[in-house]
């Protein structure tokens, strides 16, 4: 095809009652390909429907080869030209009907509505006659341009039209209509559905649109038309006009609004435009529900058989197994390691039982198998804050502890979290207790966890938390500086201890309260296991709702509470670091809990 070769494009319809329809669909398919005719052809048993561009003799010799087809020897294209070809390819199919309706006892083969020729309408309308135009189109179609006083069906698909007719004032149903459509195929269906419904005088423009332009051009209308191909708009003498369609959300837009600073080709426009903080919310309201289904029930909830892996760290060399699992979960008691031994629950790694006293080397790999079980019930109503190609922002409810451990496996913020955003596997660069709410930080890849994990390392993160303690400390601002022990004791608590880890943690009284409590800040400047817990504790104001550092000085029976317990109060309220991408700082905040108010 010569490249200064003027396009011919053509519509039309046939309602016709056809058949052998797979044999007529690879006859016309073939002859199209051979003539390098591009668009679409619609098949059903109730006719034909087709949009196809070429060049002329091509597209002659298409519409000969149909009007030979018994029931289409009437058939009558209307035809424009265009400089380039509007369509990217040629495709015949078949279809239930040519244009969707979904209304049984609608059949235009068997009978129309009365039809008013182009010039006869234009004629009516200089006439100033009292008659309704109404359109039968889609909204996005009308927008480009529409007859003149035209009342609109206001729909966005042609089967909401009988919804449309049903909205109707009833005095219409005696009015003179004239209904119309693009090329008058809609009206086929749409006039006769009006005569059912008990409209009494109703005609259908014949052409529509297309032959109403050819014959009286832009007469008694405004704007322009939409067509459905590559041109998007044509102007009433036919031409292709400077209209163009958003990629993103398909409305028709002018050459005004394609200037919009809004208008991004293949991404949107001023109708779907979306600013960065309206994607946010919406991505974010899409995580929520994909939280709540991977949450319901909850993963732990129904039984399961558990395999715990365990590493045999260098320090365990030639030990035994019993040892070695004492000396790596020293919260558990030898007892219980005993018994498990005793029941078979302790395999290598070919799950292959093994005993207590197995001599293990550094580097090998044993499992703790556990019988099905239900994990406890959690609070999985993990809110996101925040989410970006390199980290994850979340206000972490409680109880939810982070990883895998002790009676839990799956009723865990990681678990839940690999389940949503899968393939991916946010890392936690960072943890907060089981019982601790509030806002957590995990980057989307190893990659960005390198270089935001060593900052909460070299203490470059600000981390800020609320707490609801006993007593009213004398001072507004205070410091602990005790040593947190290094070694996991009951439980897996900490206690203060003079030979432990250096600590420090700098305390705010933001309120005093007639109750008893006080509402303090607190900012933990190294980053302890339960430090803030340990350190409020020791000067003699445990926290509120702490099952494990009481306020006798005694280590609890608790570690992780029950959904229904009263709530820990602590929350890690704000946080500050540098994003991996931007390298800038950037803060984020976990609203307060009800416990956390001031005032």
């Amino acid at each position: 095809m010569s490249a200064t070769a003027t396009i011919t494009n053509i519509s039309c319809y046939q309602f016709a009652a056809l058949s052998g329809l797979k044999e007529l669909r690879q006859r016309l398919l073939d002859l199209c390909k051979e003539r390098g005719l591009k668009g679409t052809i619609l098949l059903s048993t109730e006719g034909i429907n087709m949009f196809i561009a070429g060049l002329r003799e091509d597209v002659d010799a298409l519409v000969d080869e149909l009007r030979g087809i018994p029931g289409l020897e009437g058939l009558r294209p209307k035809y424009s030209e265009s400089a380039e070809q509007p369509f990217r390819r040629m495709l015949v199919r078949i279809k239930k009907e040519i244009i969707a309706f979904g209304v049984e006892g609608i059949e235009p083969a068997k009978y129309t509505s009365p039809r008013l020729e182009p010039k006869e309408l234009k004629q009516w309308l200089d006439e100033g006659r009292p008659v309704i135009l109404y359109d039968t189109r889609n909204d996005y179609e009308v927008k480009l341009g529409t007859f003149k006083g035209a009342v609109v069906a206001g729909i966005d698909s042609f089967r909401d039209f009988p919804a449309a007719v049903a909205r109707l004032p009833a005095e219409m149903k005696k009015a003179e209509i004239v209904s119309f459509c693009t090329g008058g195929i809609r009206c086929e269906k749409a006039a006769p559905f009006m005569e059912r419904e008990g409209f009494e005088h109703v005609w259908q423009l014949e052409g529509g649109i297309l032959k109403y332009f050819e014959e009286c051009g832009s007469a008694h209308y405004d704007g322009e038309l939409f067509v459905f191909d590559q041109r998007v708009g044509v102007d009433p003498g036919l031409h292709e006009t400077a209209s163009s369609q958003c990629f993103a959300c398909q409305t028709p837009l002018t050459a005004e609004e394609q200037a919009d600073p809004r208008y991004v080709e293949h991404v949107s426009c001023p109708y779907c435009f979306k600013t960065t903080e309206q994607q946010q919310r919406e991505q974010i309201e899409k995580r929520h529900a994909a939280i709540r289904a991977a949450a319901t029930p909850l993963p732990g909830s129904v039984p399961y058989e558990h395999e715990r892996p365990l590493h045999v760290p260098a320090a365990c060399d030639h030990q035994t197994l019993l040892d070695t699992l004492c000396h790596v979960m020293p919260h558990i008691g030898r007892e219980t390691w005993l018994a498990a031994a005793e029941a078979g629950r302790l395999a290598d790694k070919d799950g292959q039982r093994v005993t207590a006293d197995q001599i293990v080397r550094a580097g090998e790999h044993y499992l703790h198998l556990t019988p099905a079980q239900r994990e406890p019930d959690v609070n999985a109503d993990i809110r996101v804050l925040f989410e970006d190609e390199a980290i994850l922002v979340v206000n972490k409810p409680a109880p939810l502890p982070v990883h895998v451990g002790g009676r839990f496996n799956r009723n865990t913020l990681q678990f839940i979290v690999d389940v949503v955003w899968h393939p991916l596997r946010p890392r936690t660069v960072h943890r907060l207790d089981a019982n601790t709410t509030g806002v957590m930080v995990l980057c989307k890849t190893r990659h960005f966890a390198r270089l935001v994990q060593p900052q909460f390392e070299r203490g470059e993160v600000e981390k800020l938390y609320l707490a609801r303690v006993k007593g009213h400390p004398p001072q507004d601002e205070f410091v602990c500086d005790a040593p947190v022990s290094a070694e996991a004791g009951k439980l897996g608590g900490r206690n203060v201890d003079a030979a432990g880890l250096e600590a420090r943690t700098e305390f705010r009284v933001l309120q005093r309260d007639a109750d008893g409590t006080a509402l303090i800040e607190a900012r933990p400047i190294t980053g302890r296991t339960n430090q803030i817990r340990i350190h409020l504790w020791h000067l003699g104001y445990p926290i509120i709702g702490d099952a494990a550092y009481l306020a006798d000085g005694e280590i609890g029976e608790t570690q992780t509470l029950a959904v229904d317990d009263p709530p820990l109060c602590l929350h890690a309220w704000k946080i500050t670091f540098q994003h991996p991408l931007t390298k800038e700082c950037v803060t984020f905040e976990a609203e307060r809990p009800a416990w956390a108010h001031a005032g």
